[in-house]
């Protein structure tokens, strides 16, 4: 009866642990669009099939889904884990106690050199990594409709911005809205700082938003960068101020509108859509650019005072840094993946474009990784001003968007 019964009770001993050990992860993320959504279920998918269970909190839009996360975070209750950029925006809440660092599993997942040190850098703390990257994604794109281009006559994607304007002129006189324009000052706020890069220079580019280096403000190449992003305006339909990036991302995939300018993940959408690079749209780098405005998503871990939480949160790492759900997310997100030691050469030929210019190294960082997010909202507050407003001068605009700097 003894022996009978020794392998019941080891068996009831080993079920109850694992009942004990309550692996849920209840995630925050803003990733709610078509291609975002299958990106993050690749993440999901893993995180379960290593035994896991994924709890889906999701705000759509960024910006709601921070603030819902922050209120809830000084609440004393956080999410398991939470996605963000790579930067000051955690780095502040680390120094405030908020967060878990995963520096151990992190080391134990990923070897060494394989991930740029750049990245590296903005996710290490004191010594310890605090953040999961899952790829870079780069703000100073350009997708275009090949049919429409073909419709306007446009041979090939405009390398200046010369040439882009005489090409959005072209697609206007076609009937079509040249630029499907998302009217959000988070938006705005890329393309503008890719306008910046591609008129004052990646050197001057990271004077001012990497070394805070306010005289590069006052030059000349500043203004004209200004003036050329107030261009744009003539360009944008009517519909534009409100819309979702997505909405305006559709616009081009159904071949309503010429391009958009925007990061590379909307790229995902395209994706999602069946579309297929080189053939039913094209990619080009912002006109007169030749590197990157890079930026990294991570996966970060607030404190939560509790044990199963904790490892839960080292098992969501990671999945999140294993090569093949690097690959598998970066194809449906449209970034590059944060390994530099995967396998790219199935990806598309947008994604080879970037993935051989962080291999050049020719990558500046977006200010969201370098600034404060103080002084990256008061960008994006100055930025969207000035575009709903064409009546603001130059000089008005300039004066606002340098005392942004003043927030941090």
């Amino acid at each position: 009866m003894r022996r009978l019964l020794l392998p019941s009770l080891t068996a009831l001993l080993l079920v109850s642990t694992a009942q004990a050990q309550d692996l849920t992860a209840e995630v925050a993320h803003s990733w709610t669009s078509g291609g975002e959504a299958a990106a993050v279920k690749v993440i999901s998918d893993a995180f379960n099939a290593k035994g896991g269970k994924w709890v889906d909190w999701s705000v759509a839009g960024f910006e709601n889904a921070n603030a819902a996360y922050v209120s809830r975070l000084l609440a004393g209750d956080p999410p398991t884990a939470k996605t963000a950029v790579a930067g000051p925006e955690v780095t502040e809440l680390v120094a405030q106690g908020l967060m878990n660092d995963i520096d151990a599993a992190f080391h134990q997942a990923v070897p060494d050199g394989v991930v740029p040190q750049v990245v590296l850098n903005a996710i290490t703390v004191d010594g310890k990594v605090y953040m999961a990257p899952t790829g870079i994604h780069a703000g100073n794109w350009m997708f275009y409709s090949k049919p429409v281009f073909e419709k306007a006559g446009i041979t090939a994607a405009p390398k200046t911005w010369d040439e882009f304007f005489a090409a959005m002129d072209k697609i206007k006189a076609a009937g079509i809205t040249p630029i499907a324009w998302g009217g959000q000052s988070w938006q705005e706020g890329i393309v503008f700082h890719g306008v910046v890069l591609s008129t004052i220079g990646n050197a001057a580019y990271a004077k001012l938003y990497t070394d805070k280096d306010l005289a590069v403000i006052d030059t000349p190449e500043f203004a004209q960068a200004v003036k050329t992003f107030a261009r744009l305006r003539d360009y944008v339909d009517a519909g534009a101020p409100g819309r979702n990036w997505n909405d305006a991302t559709a616009m081009v995939i159904k071949d309503e509108a010429g391009v958009q300018l925007l990061s590379d993940f909307i790229k995902g959408e395209f994706t999602t859509a069946g579309e297929v690079a080189g053939t039913d749209y094209g990619c080009a780098l912002t006109p007169g650019t030749d590197s990157l405005i890079s930026l990294a998503d991570a996966f970060t871990f607030p404190k939560t005072g509790n044990a199963d939480k904790d490892k839960a949160q080292v098992l969501l790492a990671e999945t999140v840094l294993d090569p093949t759900v690097q690959a598998q997310f970066s194809v449906l997100k449209g970034s590059v993946p944060i390994r530099t030691d995967i396998d790219t050469s199935g990806f598309d030929s947008c994604a080879q474009e970037a993935i051989g210019l962080v291999k050049q190294d020719k990558i500046v960082l977006d200010a969201a990784m370098t600034l404060s997010p103080a002084i990256n909202g008061a960008f994006k507050d100055a930025i969207g001003a000035f575009f709903a407003d064409p009546s603001m001068s130059v000089e008005a605009f300039i004066g606002q968007y340098k005392a942004a700097f003043a927030n941090g």
